[in-house]
C-alpha cells in the first residue's frame, strides 16, 4: 500500500512542480523528479505513521493493518487521480532524472553496460543499503533499534524508549517504500497507472525474509528476484502464454520462500505488540 502511494504521489509531485514552476524545471530539469521523490517519501511517511499508530499505539495485528492500508491505498489513488486529472487509472506523463555514468567503474569494459546511463535513484538506493547496514551494526541508534525488535522488555529495562524507536523504524520504512514507488512512476513508466506495482511490495517483503532481515542480504535477494523480473520481459516474445510470463517473478518468490523460510531467523519480537509494564 505504501509503495502504491509512492507511485501516485511521485507522479503528482513531479507533474505539479513542472506545471507550477516551468522556468525552474526548464533550467534544472532534475528538480521536477526530485520534487516527485520527496512528495512520494512524504506520502510514505504519512502511511507509515498511520500503520505505526494502529499497530504500536493501539496494538492492532500488523497483518490486518497492512491489508487495510493496501486496500485504502488503491482506492485513495483512484479517487485522487479522478479528482486531480479527471481520469481514473492514469496520470499525465512526467519527466525522469538525467541518467548518469558512475566514475571509475565506467572505465571497466565488463561493467560499462551496468554503470553508464543509470538512474541517480539506483545509485542512491545502493548507497542507502550500505548506510543502513552500517547504521544497524555500528551506531547507537541502530543497535537500539535491533534491540527493540529482539527483546523490547530488556531494552525498556535499560532505559530505551521502545515506542519511540519502533515509530522511527516504521516511519523510515514508510519513507523508503514511498521512494521505491516513486522510482517506478518517475524512472520506469514516466507516469502513474493503476496496478503498476504488480505486487512488488510483497516481493520486497520476501526479499527481506530471504535476506534474513539484513539490508545487504535483502539487496542480494532483490537482485535475484529482479533477474527473473527482467527475464520475464526477455521471454515475452516466445510462444508462451502472457499470464505465465507475468507471474514468473512471483512463482520464483514462492519457491524461494518455500525452501528458505524455515531457516530464516526473524527478530524475536517482530510483529509482536509491546506493552510497557507498570511499576
Amino acid at each position: 500500500g505504501t509503495m502504491i502511494m509512492g507511485t501516485f504521489f511521485g507522479a503528482v509531485g513531479a507533474y505539479v512542480f513542472d506545471a507550477q514552476f516551468p522556468q525552474l524545471a526548464g533550467t534544472w530539469p532534475d528538480l521536477a523528479p526530485l520534487a516527485g521523490v520527496l512528495t512520494a517519501m512524504a506520502a510514505g511517511l504519512l502511511f507509515g505513521l498511520i500503520h505505526a499508530l494502529v499497530t504500536i499505539t493501539f496494538r492492532v495485528d500488523q497483518i490486518i493493518s497492512g491489508v487495510a492500508l493496501n486496500l485504502l491505498a488503491g482506492g485513495l489513488a483512484r479517487f485522487l487521480n479522478i479528482l486531480l486529472f479527471e481520469r481514473a487509472t492514469q496520470s499525465p506523463g512526467v519527466r525522469g532524472f538525467t541518467p548518469i555514468d558512475i566514475p571509475l567503474l565506467r572505465d571497466v569494459p565488463a561493467l560499462r553496460p551496468l554503470v553508464t546511463g543509470v538512474s541517480p535513484m539506483i545509485v542512491v538506493g545502493l548507497l542507502l543499503v550500505i548506510a543502513s547496514q552500517w547504521v544497524l551494526t555500528r551506531t547507537r541508534f541502530g543497535l537500539r533499534l535491533r534491540a527493540v525488535g529482539e527483546y523490547p522488555l530488556a531494552a525498556d529495562t535499560l532505559g530505551v524508549n521502545v515506542y519511540r524507536l519502533r515509530y522511527a523504524g516504521v516511519l523510515l520504512s514508510g519513507a523508503l517504500a514511498g521512494m521505491a514507488g516513486a522510482y517506478l512512476a518517475i524512472e520506469q513508466a514516466h507516469l502513474y497507472f493503476e496496478g503498476m506495482t504488480q505486487g512488488r511490495g510483497f516481493i520486497a517483503l520476501a526479499a527481506m525474509i530471504f535476506g534474513n532481515w539484513w539490508p545487504v542480504g535483502a539487496l542480494g535477494a532483490s537482485a535475484l528476484f529482479g533477474y527473473f523480473d527482467a527475464l520475464s520481459l526477455r521471454v515475452a516474445r516466445l510462444p508462451v502464454p502472457y499470464q505465465f510470463i507475468s507471474v514468473l517473478p512471483h512463482i520464483v518468490t514462492i519457491l524461494v520462500l518455500a525452501g528458505f523460510v524455515r531457516r530464516a531467523r526473524m527478530p524475536a519480537a517482530d510483529g509482536v505488540p509491546y506493552t510497557k509494564e507498570e511499576d
